[in-house]
């Protein structure tokens, strides 16, 4: 399994394609295709059929479908910057993520 840079709940901004410059929060990575659910972005119409089993009506319904993982960057928290991730080791061992432009642990 590749390792991303960007993990599930991390706040990340678009760099290229239709949605450039939002930012949005990680709901779900997907490994196997190299791609990122993110929230309120790559928004596509979805027309889907009611379920009387679960009480859902159906219509036309606004989804986030995945973006590619080249296509975002980390938004640091402390700098509120997009920004590079780097990894260093804690004196415990732990692998720990760090913005490059500002030294603070993500």
């Amino acid at each position: 399994m590749k390792q991303f840079r960007i993990r599930k709940d991390d706040k990340v901004m678009v760099i290229a394609g239709k949605d450039q410059g939002k930012i949005g929060k990680v709901l779900k990575v997907l490994h196997k295709h190299d791609s990122v659910v993110v929230e309120k972005v790559n928004v596509a119409k979805r027309h889907v059929k009611p379920n009387p089993y679960r009480r859902e009506p159906g219509g036309i319904v606004d989804k986030e479908m995945p973006i590619h993982v080249s296509n975002l960057m980390v938004v640091c928290p402390a700098c509120a910057a997009p920004t590079r991730v780097g990894y260093r080791y804690a004196e415990d061992g732990k692998k720990i993520r760090f913005c490059k432009k500002c030294n603070e642990t993500l």
